[in-house]
């Protein structure tokens, strides 16, 4: 079992690799999508404790 994790590792791994470098535009686009959403759950999270502080 552990042997086919790290193979699984590996290849998305390999497929990640092969994404960025076929498809940079659309990995720059990915990436600002999660960063954008990771922006986004950290302002909620920083209304949310706010709100509780007052």
């Amino acid at each position: 079992m552990a042997k086919l994790k790290k193979w699984l590792g590996f290849a998305a791994i390999a497929f990640v690799a092969f994404y960025l470098l076929t498809q940079p535009e659309s990995a720059a686009g990915v990436i600002q999508t999660g960063i954008g959403g990771l922006m986004s759950a950290a302002d909620s999270l920083s209304r949310f404790v706010n709100a509780l502080a007052v």
